[in-house]
C-alpha cells in the first residue's frame, strides 16, 4: 500500500512540474476522464489506448476501465464544474496563461467531499494524471486524466 502511495505522490508531483495546456483566447477547453486503476491483470479499456504508456508509468498499475468523463470551456477566474460520474466531480479554475501554457486550479471532490485540491500547468493534449483513492475491489482506485484540447 505504500508504493501505491508512493507512486501517486510522484505522478501528482510530476503532473504539477511538467504538464500544461493549451488556450484558445481567454478560454481553454478541457477534458476529464475518470478511470479505475487496478493492481490485477486484466485488459485495459480501448479508449484509453492512447493514455495506457502514461497510465502504467505514473500509477504503475496493470489495467485501467473507464468510468466516465466531461469537458468544459474555462474562462479567467470563472470555475467550472465537471461531473465525471459515480459521484465525482472536478471544479476547475484557469489562474494564468503565458504561451501556450495555462495553470488550472483543480477541486476533484466525490460524493460532496474534498479529495484533491491542487494546481496544474496543461499544454495542448498532454494528460495531466491525478491519482485518487481507494475503491472497490482491493487495491484499486480513482484516477482522472485532464487534458487541455
Amino acid at each position: 500500500m505504500k508504493t501505491i502511495r508512493f507512486a501517486l505522490c510522484l505522478s501528482l508531483l510530476a503532473v504539477a512540474t511538467a504538464f500544461a495546456a493549451a488556450r484558445h483566447g481567454d478560454r481553454a477547453a478541457i477534458r476529464a476522464i475518470l478511470i479505475s486503476a487496478s493492481p490485477a491483470a486484466g485488459e485495459t479499456d480501448r479508449s484509453l489506448a492512447a493514455y495506457e504508456p502514461t497510465l502504467r508509468r505514473l500509477l504503475r498499475f496493470e489495467s485501467f476501465r473507464r468510468l466516465g468523463e466531461g469537458s468544459a470551456t474555462l474562462t479567467p477566474a470563472k470555475p467550472s464544474q465537471l461531473s465525471l460520474g459515480n459521484g465525482q466531480q472536478l471544479e476547475l479554475t484557469s489562474e494564468s496563461a503565458e504561451g501556450r501554457s495555462l495553470r488550472v486550479r483543480v477541486n476533484w471532490t466525490a460524493n460532496g467531499r474534498s479529495l484533491m485540491n491542487t494546481a496544474l500547468v496543461l499544454q495542448p493534449g498532454v494528460p495531466a494524471v491525478l491519482g485518487g483513492p481507494a475503491h472497490g475491489r482491493k487495491g484499486d482506485v480513482y484516477a482522472v486524466l485532464v487534458i487541455a484540447q
